[in-house]
C-alpha cells in the first residue's frame, strides 16, 4: 500500500496543478481587472443561483397551478356541456365569455388533429396543462400553446361533438417573469457601476505609486503626495522617506567628495609648483608626468564616486550627441558613421547620458580603426549601439570589465591616460536612468556596446 497510495495520488494532483496553471494563464493581470472579478464573480454566481434555484422552482410551481386552474375550467365546460344540454350552446358560450374568459365552439364530431409541434419556449407550459389536463378530463384532448397571439387552443373530443377552446396564454403561464429579471439586470449593473468607481479610485493612488517609484528609479523628478485607502498612503509615507533618505545620503556624499576634491587638488597643485622650480631635470619630467597621471585618476574616481545625481532630467537630444562624438572621433583619424531611427529625443540628464555614450565611444577610440554609433526608438526603449573593429572582449570576461578598475590588459601601458573606470561609471548612469549596458560581438567584427535607456 505504501508504494501504490503515492501513484494513486499522483494522478489528481497532476491533473489539478494543470488546471491550476491553465486558469492562471487566463486570469487577468492586473489588479484593477482581478480585484473588479472579485466583485463580478460572487455577483453573477449569486445571480445565477437565484435565477435557477429560485426562479426555475418558482416558476414551475406558479405554471403548474395556473395550469391546474385552467383544466378545472375546461373541466367545467366539458360537464357543464354534457349535463346541460342546450342545442344553441348559448349559456355554455355564455359562461365562458364572462366568466372564465374563454371562447368555446362546439364542433362537429371530428377526428383530433394531429399532435402540434412544440415550442422550446413554453416546453413547460405543454407539460403542465398536458398532466393537469390528464388528471379532469377521461375524454381525449389536443393543445396547441404556441399560437400567436398569446393564445392557447383546446379541443376535447366528446361522443357527440368536438370542444374548440381559446383562451389566453397567461391564464395558464407565468408570463411575467421577465420583470424579475429585468429588475435583477438592473440591479447588477447599478451595483457593478457602483463597485467600478470605488475600485478605481482605490486602484488610482497604486498606480501613481508605481509610476512614481519608476520615474524615480530612472533618476526623474518625482512630484508624488500619499492619498487613498490607509494602507496605500503608509506604502506611499515609506516611499517619500526612503527617497528623502536616499536624496540625503547621495547629497552627503556629494559634499563629502567635494571636500576630498578640494584638497586633492590642493596637493597636485603645490605638487605642480614645485616641479616648476626645479626646472626641466630628467627627473622633473619623469616626476611631472607621474603627477599628470596621479590628477587624471584622482579626477577619474571622483568622478565615479560623485556621479552625476545633481543634474535635473530634462529632453536630450542623442542624436546631437551622436554626431558630437562622431565628429571627435574623426579628429582623431578613425573614420565614423551615425544612423538614427526613430525620434532621437527622450527625458534624461543631458550631461550625465553626454558622459555615457563619450565613454563608450572612447572606449572604441582607443582599440578600434572604424567605428559606427547607431540609435534605435521603439516606442518604450532607446537603444544605441556603439560597434567597433577591434580586438573585442572574450565572452567570459565581459561583466569583469565593468568593475571598477578593472583592467583586461594588465601589461597596457598606465600613461595612456584611462583608468579603467570608463565601462563602470557608463553602466552605473545607465542603471541610475533605469536602463543598462551589455556588451557583444560586433558585425564589424569587435565589440558592441549596447546602452539601452527607456524613454
Amino acid at each position: 500500500m505504501t508504494v501504490v497510495l503515492p501513484e494513486v495520488l499522483a494522478a489528481p494532483r497532476n491533473l489539478w496543478r494543470r488546471f491550476a496553471n491553465w486558469l492562471h494563464d487566463r486570469m487577468p493581470k492586473g489588479l484593477y481587472a482581478r480585484a473588479l472579478l472579485i466583485v463580478i464573480l460572487p455577483v453573477v454566481l449569486l445571480q445565477s443561483a437565484v435565477a435557477y434555484v429560485f426562479m426555475e422552482r418558482h416558476w414551475e410551481v406558479v405554471t403548474y397551478r395556473l395550469s391546474a386552474g385552467m383544466a378545472r375550467q375546461v373541466a367545467a365546460l366539458v360537464d357543464i356541456y354534457q349535463t346541460f344540454p342546450d342545442p344553441d350552446h348559448t349559456q355554455l358560450r355564455r359562461i365562458a365569455a364572462f366568466d372564465l374568459n374563454m371562447e368555446i365552439a362546439v364542433l362537429p364530431k371530428q377526428e383530433l388533429p394531429a399532435p402540434a409541434p412544440k415550442s422550446a419556449l413554453f416546453s413547460l407550459l405543454d407539460r403542465a396543462l398536458s398532466k393537469e389536463l390528464s388528471r379532469r378530463l377521461k375524454e381525449p384532448f389536443w393543445i396547441n400553446t404556441a399560437l400567436s397571439g398569446s393564445l392557447i387552443e383546446i379541443r376535447v373530443a366528446l361522443d357527440d361533438a368536438t370542444l374548440r377552446m381559446f383562451a389566453t396564454r397567461t391564464h395558464a403561464y407565468a408570463s411575467n417573469s421577465y420583470i424579475f429579471f429585468m429588475w435583477m439586470a438592473i440591479a447588477s449593473i447599478i451595483i457593478l457601476a457602483i463597485a467600478t468607481s470605488f475600485l478605481r479610485n482605490q486602484i488610482r493612488p497604486i498606480l501613481r505609486l508605481a509610476r512614481a517609484a519608476e520615474e524615480f528609479g530612472k533618476g526623474r523628478n518625482v512630484d508624488f503626495s500619499p492619498r487613498g485607502a490607509r494602507e496605500v498612503r503608509q506604502a506611499g509615507a515609506a516611499f517619500l522617506d526612503m527617497k528623502r533618505r536616499f536624496e540625503r545620503a547621495i547629497e552627503q556624499r556629494t559634499t563629502m567628495l567635494n571636500g576630498v576634491s578640494h584638497d586633492l587638488r590642493t596637493i597636485i597643485t603645490r605638487f605642480k609648483l614645485s616641479l616648476a622650480l626645479m626646472g626641466d631635470s630628467h627627473e622633473a619630467a619623469d616626476m611631472r608626468k607621474d603627477v599628470d597621471e596621479m590628477e587624471r585618476m584622482v579626477e577619474a574616481y571622483l568622478a565615479f564616486a560623485r556621479g552625476d545625481g545633481d543634474e535635473s532630467s530634462s529632453p536630450t537630444d542623442i542624436a546631437a550627441i551622436l554626431n558630437e562624438l562622431k565628429a571627435d572621433t574623426e579628429k582623431y583619424g578613425l573614420p565614423a558613421a551615425v544612423k538614427i531611427m526613430g525620434d532621437p529625443n527622450i527625458v534624461a540628464r543631458p550631461a550625465a547620458i553626454k558622459r555615457l555614450l563619450a565613454n563608450l565611444v572612447g572606449n572604441a577610440q582607443r582599440y578600434g580603426k572604424r567605428i559606427e554609433l547607431s540609435a534605435v526608438n521603439d516606442g518604450a526603449m532607446m537603444t544605441v549601439n556603439i560597434d567597433d573593429d577591434g580586438p573585442g572582449i572574450p565572452v567570459e570576461r565581459r561583466e569583469d570589465a565593468f568593475r571598477p578598475f578593472y583592467r583586461l590588459d594588465e601589461s597596457r601601458n598606465q600613461n595612456e591616460g584611462h583608468s579603467g573606470l570608463g565601462l563602470a561609471i557608463a553602466r552605473d548612469i545607465a542603471r541610475a536612468h533605469g536602463g543598462d549596458i551589455t556588451l557583444d560581438r560586433s558585425p564589424l567584427g569587435g565589440l558592441r556596446a549596447t546602452a539601452s535607456l527607456p524613454l
